[in-house]
């Protein structure tokens, strides 16, 4: 086995800088208080820009936590309403069985309202309430009664939903005034 030793300078290496090599001969020179005060300087300088570093992708780190958490709220209330939107027939189709006397029909479309209504969906289909093409969908319309402020919904013809607050379907209705 070999025991020497290397005479090359020895340098360290961190995030992709070399430190400069120690010389051991001015190891033994007095050290100055300047010398000193110089030294201190540079680590605080050192220490305060790793210190400026971790704050910064701190902060980063805390929007893209944030961004990550408004994408993710953002898909799930896209992918509820994509659902509600696809049980919509369903619901029509269980009103009109009902509408034509099928039994045992009208428990399960009530189950499914609740359950889709407890998750954020909204039914728009108030008779008298003013109408709002927002909500609606005039599909009749006929002549109102004197002094009447507007259009009112006289009859709906289709019931319409929302979901937690974004209109799925417009409720189609007959128009009064």
């Amino acid at each position: 086995m070999n025991d020497e030793t290397n005479d090359a300078p020895v340098a360290d290496v961190e995030d992709g800088a070399a430190e400069a090599p120690i010389d051991i001969a001015a190891a033994d020179a007095p050290v100055t208080v300047e010398d000193l005060v110089a030294a201190l300087e540079a680590v605080t300088a050192e220490r305060d820009q790793h210190l400026a570093d971790l704050q910064r992708v701190s902060a980063e780190f805390q929007n893209f936590r944030k961004q990550t958490e408004k994408r993710n709220s953002d898909f799930a209330a896209q992918a509820g309403s994509r659902v509600a939107e696809a049980l919509l027939p369903v619901l029509d189709a269980c009103d009109a069985a009902a509408q034509q006397g099928v039994e045992g029909v009208e428990p399960i479309a009530d189950q499914l309202r609740v359950e889709l209504e407890r998750a954020g969906l909204q039914v728009i289909a108030e008779v008298d309430a003013a109408f709002d093409p927002n909500l609606h969908e005039a599909a009749v319309s006929e002549p109102g009664d004197d002094g009447q402020d507007g259009p009112v919904v006289a009859q709906v013809l289709r019931t319409g939903y929302a979901w937690n607050g974004r209109v799925l379907r417009a409720a189609m209705v007959k128009v009064k005034g």
